[in-house]
């Protein structure tokens, strides 16, 4: 019987194979990281940095936050369309949603009144349904009343708060533009819950180099 031989492996041929494996492999794994990432900023969670004061003391200048995105349903990337709700914005809630005078930006504030509620600020003190609504969180930095004739920010309504919509406002009351000046914002520009802080830096530090993570910050839960 005569035996066959088995093809002799070139020099170098067994090494590029698995060069070739290991490339297609690392791409594959490349594109699945970038998919599921994608798909977790989308609809899961995302980061957002504070850029201005209006939520202070609550977050200060230079928190980096992250956003819960599905605690209010699914949404169909661009469209604003909700495909799986869960429910809405409840007051007290920092949520982060597009500005309603330039939807390219994002914004972060607090929830004080939802659908019907009815608003009213009288000499900086928050009216909800005609009751006094008082929050810690609540932060006056000027003595100064500002009549109602000449601006809004502390003497406004009462409005009621329209459908599908919200009235919010910054925790630092005296310096917040929010809804006493631009409206309402409706569900669909709501992006997500801010739930906690995850990095902060103070870029005006003026003390070592230490200083500039805010340390105590990192990990605090929003409420």
């Amino acid at each position: 019987m005569t035996k066959t031989k088995s093809k002799p492996i070139q020099p170098g041929e067994k090494k590029g194979k698995n060069k070739k494996s290991g490339l297609r492999e690392n791409l594959e794994a490349i594109v699945i990281a970038v998919l599921l990432a994608l798909f977790i900023r989308t609809f899961v969670v995302q980061a957002f940095k504070i850029p201005s004061g209006s939520m202070k003391e609550t977050l200060q200048i230079g928190d980096h936050i992250l956003v819960n995105k599905f605690i209010y349903g699914v949404k169909i990337p661009f469209l604003r369309t909700t495909l799986i709700p869960i429910k809405n914005p409840q007051r007290d809630d920092i949520v982060v949603f597009k500005y309603p005078e330039n939807p390219k930006l994002d914004f972060i504030k607090r929830v004080v009144g939802v659908e019907g509620d009815v608003v009213e600020i009288r000499d900086k003190r928050l009216y909800i349904n005609h009751e006094p609504y008082e929050r810690s969180w609540a932060v006056y930095k000027d003595a100064y009343v500002i009549p109602g004739g000449f601006n809004k920010r502390d003497n406004f309504g009462p409005v009621t708060v329209a459908k599908d919509s919200l009235f919010v406002m910054g925790d630092n009351r005296d310096n917040s533009k929010d809804s006493r000046f631009w409206g309402f914002v409706n569900l669909k520009a709501v992006k997500g819950k801010a739930f906690m802080i995850y990095w902060s830096w103070n870029k005006d530090n003026s003390k070592s180099a230490l200083n500039y993570v805010r340390w105590g910050r990192i990990g605090d839960m929003l409420k």
